[in-house]
């Protein structure tokens, strides 16, 4: 689960269909699959099936990273 800061609610249903989208092309990059995604206005939940020589530090990280900078930026 993602939470916002603050728990503030920031997310619309429109961003949290382009945030699904970045996740799913996130996923794909780093050979993982995004089996659920769910979110609210103030966090998202993830279910992530990565192999395990995949650093889920790592994984996180590009997630969130790349995400962020996409909704930011759009």
């Amino acid at each position: 689960m993602f939470v916002t800061k603050y728990r503030r609610g920031v997310f619309t249903k429109e961003m949290l269909v382009r945030v699904n989208e970045i996740m799913k092309e996130t996923c794909l990059q780093m050979d993982c699959e995004l089996l659920e995604f769910g979110g609210e206005d103030n966090h998202i939940h993830l279910m992530v099936s990565a192999h395990p020589k995949i650093a889920v530090s790592n994984l996180v990280g590009k997630l969130k990273g790349k995400s962020s900078y996409m909704i930011r930026r759009e």
